[in-house]
């Protein structure tokens, strides 16, 4: 029954890692990452070095320092040209993946794609004016398509796109061809003239099409039926803690199950952090508590599987020497989150002892987070943090400096600690059995 299991487990992930998609958006998120935490660190500093709100604790309301507040519009616009603009960001990058991954490097794919994106959209407001009328503005793009409420949308368009004008460079029947003595490049932008321009007018047909048989936008629909529903089982604690147990027993068989799984939870998590991100700019209680910083704070903490714990049970419990002399190699990339070293060498991979704390920790750990979060204990996650920073800096910084954070992270560790040390036990009388 195990082996069987185990095969299923294999087969299932091996078709997730595989997969051109999947493997184009986790592509994609990780080219997208480093504006994401450039964004967060503007966040952080805007609020935390350069706020001059009156009673806000910040380093600008320090006597002496209230030209910090000078810098605040720096931060707040690079913040929003970073944050505020993720769908537009994931929409080039992603259509340019699914282009590339069918062996098609035309820099016009990212503009179709884009424009394709852009004609689903609606480019009209309504604003109240002073005297109550409401009044229509035409030729705007809301916030709501540019910032992470527009991810899931862009991803979908992006694929369609991409693949679309793909195929119809391949076919080769709409190439024009010009002479030999045209420039290549001029040449080249005839030649995928009709696939570029077939693409936006079909995917824009479909959107008007839409419109006229259901009275909603394809965004809409897209939004209420799809993202929403997708959202309220990755943010709430149970859907949160079947996906962490997922992405451990990939990693027990010795699969990057963070990695593999990316493309599922990614778009959903990264949109409820930008909904926290933007409520604390503007001075607001964030609304999620589970997010892309809160999984990286209580959920993969020293690596996944809370390893650190792991560590710290061997190093005081363990007697074999092979543990301990591997635990001790690991300790520097556990500071950092990484735990290559000890997940393959002692191994935890496929090893039936640590196999059931090394899953049971992080979801036991990211389920204490959660509640010290909905008590007030520890703030919810509102910068998100290089996951490669050491546990305690990292949610001090990413709940955008709350003691308790920092508090309730390295509580996590010393839990997944309690959780490992009976098995770290029965390893030793597991070694003195094969001795014996």
């Amino acid at each position: 029954m195990g082996e069987k299991f185990m095969n299923v487990m294999l087969v299932i992930a091996a078709k997730i890692s595989n997969n051109r998609i999947m493997s184009c958006i986790k592509d994609a998120f990780t080219d997208l990452m480093p504006i994401i935490i450039a964004g967060s660190f503007c966040t952080l500093f805007s609020n935390v070095i350069c706020n001059t709100t009156p009673g806000y604790v910040s380093l600008a309301n320090v006597p002496g320092m209230a030209w910090l507040g000078a810098l605040k519009p720096l931060f707040d616009n690079a913040n929003y040209g970073t944050m505020n603009m993720m769908a537009i960001s994931i929409v080039i990058l992603l259509s340019m993946k699914v282009a590339e991954s069918y062996g098609n490097h035309d820099r016009a794919v990212v503009i179709v794609g884009l424009a394709s994106y852009i004609s689903l959209v609606t480019t009209t407001a309504q604003a109240n004016a002073s005297n109550g009328e409401t009044i229509t503005i035409a030729n705007v793009l809301a916030r709501q398509y540019t910032n992470a409420q527009g991810l899931f949308v862009g991803m979908i368009v992006a694929i369609a796109a991409a693949m679309l004008y793909v195929k119809l460079v391949q076919s080769g029947k709409l190439q024009i061809n010009m002479p030999d003595s045209v420039p290549p490049n001029v040449a080249r932008s005839f030649a995928v003239l009709f696939p570029a321009a077939l693409t936006v007018l079909g995917i824009s047909a479909f959107g008007v099409l839409f419109l006229a048989i259901t009275k909603m936008t394809l965004f809409d629909a897209i939004t209420t039926f799809i993202q929403t529903p997708l959202k309220n089982i990755l943010t709430g604690l149970p859907g949160f803690m079947f996906l962490m147990g997922c992405t451990v027993i990939l990693w027990w068989f010795g699969i990057h199950g963070t990695q593999t799984l990316k493309g599922v939870y990614e778009a959903i998590l990264l949109q409820a952090f930008a909904e926290n991100e933007a409520a604390y700019m503007a001075g607001e209680v964030p609304p999620n508590i589970i997010n892309t910083p809160f999984m990286s704070v209580f959920g993969t903490v020293t690596g996944a599987g809370i390893t650190g714990g792991l560590l710290i049970a061997i190093l005081l419990f363990s007697k074999r020497d092979d543990y301990r002399s591997i635990a001790k190699l690991a300790i520097p990339c556990a500071i950092f989150n990484i735990n290559e070293p000890v997940t393959f060498g002692l191994p935890i991979v496929m090893n039936p002892v640590l196999g059931i704390p090394f899953i049971l920790s992080p979801v036991v750990s990211v389920g204490i987070g959660y509640f010290l979060t909905k008590i007030g204990f520890c703030a919810r996650m509102v910068v998100n943090a290089p996951w490669t920073t050491p546990p305690g800096i990292m949610a001090f910084l990413a709940s955008g400096g709350n003691f308790g954070a920092a508090i309730a992270q390295i509580l996590v560790i010393l839990i997944a600690f309690v959780i490992y040390v009976p098995f770290v036990l029965i390893s030793n009388r597991q070694q003195n059995d094969q001795e014996g």
